[in-house]
């Protein structure tokens, strides 16, 4: 199962994809985690030193070798330079399972307490004025577009803040996405317009409160966002102690804090992913980008890198498409 997160800046987000990502790894969970946030925190909230998370690769600064391994011997993609953050798998295409070893994971992941971390790079002062934050990101979308996972396998993305988690394809590529969001108006205005994003795409968002501190918080993520509330994240001694660099074991964590995220694995387990859907969101978005950009920055109609006779799923799994 693939699963984001995403919410207002500030709310927790990276918090809550980390308590998730080490609730998973704590019950022997196999567990892939990407972070592509802007501020690249994922690593240290899971416990990793600041010197280890500025030393960890990056999927960004590895974005030729991504293409060239995924790219295979499709012949609809004569030249790995042609690929965009859309392009989808065709026949010739490798395809990646997220516990195996190849070269993109040799080179852009390690393993950190039990979890498969890679991070897609920060923006740095060399980006500033020439670059955009989606080219890092595309290099985990581009990932994810070639990757089958199956039952009992979990990727977690820690999804950049606000509504650039919307500026791609990228936000279809998930089974669930979960909200993190505050008992304040900024927080469900957020829940609000990412809403209104997902509906049209069938994307499933979950709500998850943080931050609260009462029941008047309770009271007031029921009434602003219904049933879309799974549960909420009380205010956390461990998620203090982690911020001071004393990283606890996640079996530490509050009873209810646990019993939520309980609750969301729940929910993740209990989704059925449509690979025909996932297929052609894929396309669709690939087109849709080939035609307002790609094709004219790589000079040649992208448009043409689509193979509709392909359908992605786990019957390919460990071999090329």
């Amino acid at each position: 199962m693939k699963i984001a997160f995403v919410g207002k800046g500030g709310s927790g987000k990276t918090t809550l994809a980390s308590l998730f990502t080490a609730y998973l790894a704590g019950g022997g969970k196999p567990v892939l985690a990407i972070d592509a946030d802007i501020n690249q925190h994922l690593a240290v909230a899971l416990g990793a030193s600041e010197e280890e998370a500025i030393a960890w690769p990056t999927l960004g600064d590895n974005m030729g070798l991504i293409k060239e391994y995924l790219r295979g011997d499709n012949p609809r993609i004569a030249d790995a330079a042609a690929m965009i953050k859309t392009t989808p798998p065709g026949r010739g295409s490798r395809l990646v399972r997220p516990f195996e070893d190849n070269p993109i994971f040799g080179a852009c992941f390690r393993e950190f307490g039990g979890v498969r971390l890679g991070v897609t790079g920060q923006f740095d002062e060399d980006d500033l004025g020439v670059a955009c934050y989606h080219s890092k990101v595309g290099a985990a979308e581009l990932l994810l577009n070639h990757m089958v996972d199956d039952a009992g396998e979990y990727v977690v993305m820690d999804m950049t803040a606000g509504a650039d988690a919307f500026a791609s394809g990228l936000f279809t590529r998930f089974d669930v996405t979960f909200l993190v969001c505050e008992p304040t108006v900024r927080s469900v205005g957020v829940y609000r317009q990412y809403a209104d994003y997902a509906r049209d795409f069938g994307v499933r968002l979950v709500v998850v409160g943080n931050k609260v501190t009462e029941d008047e918080d309770i009271d007031f993520l029921r009434d602003e966002v219904g049933d879309a509330l799974l549960g909420w994240m009380e205010n956390s001694r461990h998620v203090r102690a982690a911020e001071r660099g004393r990283a606890r074991p996640i079996g530490e964590l509050e009873a209810h804090n646990l019993e939520t995220l309980g609750s969301m694995l729940a929910t993740v387990d209990a989704e059925q992913r449509d690979w025909a859907r996932y297929q052609r969101q894929g396309v669709e978005f690939h087109l849709r980008n080939a035609r307002a950009w790609g094709s004219g920055r790589a000079g040649e109609d992208l448009t043409a890198q689509v193979d509709p006779e392909f359908v992605l799923g786990p019957a390919l799994a460990g071999q090329d498409a």
